[in-house]
């Protein structure tokens, strides 16, 4: 499950600009309810927590939320309900973007550089419950697939490992072609996420070159191994990762039955865990 899921794309009259995204609000009222039956609460609440998270910090940076005060509100209670449900307290000093907007100001957050100090807050707030929530489902998801060669469970990555799980949760449930095509699609979306969390341009942009967009994963996590595996004594490791990237960039294509596509999400999830690796100071 994913933010994107608590929407409804509804029709506007202007044939130019596409779908409008609305809150689904029987959704939302659902969860708060808890009588959503076929999605675990592990999985609603890290979705969920993830929404909220990105919606407020939307509020607090570019004024652009897709909810309104109402959609706030409900958000966030679904989100303390589902916690709670959980057996996990998460009590914010606020409970719509009006009473978050009077926080921050009563709090100093505002002036020269408020922005990102406001984007700190929440990350501040909500980073360890998605790392508490990414733990939960590490551990409540069953799998055929690869499992890193260490104590942890996850890269510490949240939304990379956001989507690990989701990747996990769908090939779990996989039966038909489309479901396949479906986990290649997320091989995708795991790319996407490492090419955010591993490429930092301060490190990786060549010099005299623009910065190729996150959607250009092979450019920016191959400048990840040219940079941070330089050298002789990394030419095999290098070619392993580079191996692994052309594999998970080809999984949109061929991922027609189990077998490629659990080749293909092996290759994304063996990829995350040797970048976390290389990237670690």
């Amino acid at each position: 499950m994913r933010p994107d899921d608590f929407f409804l794309d509804t029709d506007t009259d202007d044939p130019w600009a596409g779908p409008r995204h609305t809150l689904d609000e029987e959704l939302i009222s659902r969860v708060s309810a808890g009588t959503i039956v076929d999605r675990s609460d592990i999985e609603v609440a890290g979705a969920l927590a993830r929404l909220v998270h990105d919606e407020y910090e939307e509020r607090a940076t570019s004024d652009a939320p897709r909810l309104n005060d109402d959609g706030a509100r409900a958000t966030l209670r679904a989100l303390r309900s589902v916690l709670s449900r959980l057996g996990i307290t998460f009590s914010p000093p606020f409970e719509d973007f009006t009473s978050f907007y009077k926080y921050w100001r009563r709090e100093g957050m505002t002036g020269s550089g408020s922005w990102a100090q406001r984007s700190e807050y929440l990350a501040g707030l909500f980073n360890p419950l998605h790392e508490t929530l990414a733990d939960l489902a590490s551990g409540a998801i069953g799998t055929s697939l690869a499992q890193p060669a260490t104590s942890h469970t996850r890269t510490g990555w949240t939304r990379v490992d956001e989507e690990v799980a989701e990747l996990r949760r769908h090939f779990q449930a996989a039966r038909s072609p489309q479901d396949y095509r479906n986990v290649g699609n997320d091989c995708v979306i795991v790319m996407e996420r490492l090419s955010e969390v591993a490429y930092d341009a301060t490190r990786h942009l060549a010099e005299a070159t623009e910065e190729p967009p996150v959607a250009n994963t092979k450019s920016r996590l191959d400048r990840v191994v040219e940079v941070d595996l330089a050298g002789s004594s990394n030419a095999e490791l290098r070619k392993l990762i580079r191996a692994a990237i052309e594999q998970a960039q080809a999984t949109k294509h061929r991922t027609p039955d189990r077998r490629h596509a659990g080749i293909a999400a092996d290759s994304v999830i063996l990829l995350a865990n040797i970048l976390r690796r290389v990237t670690e100071p």
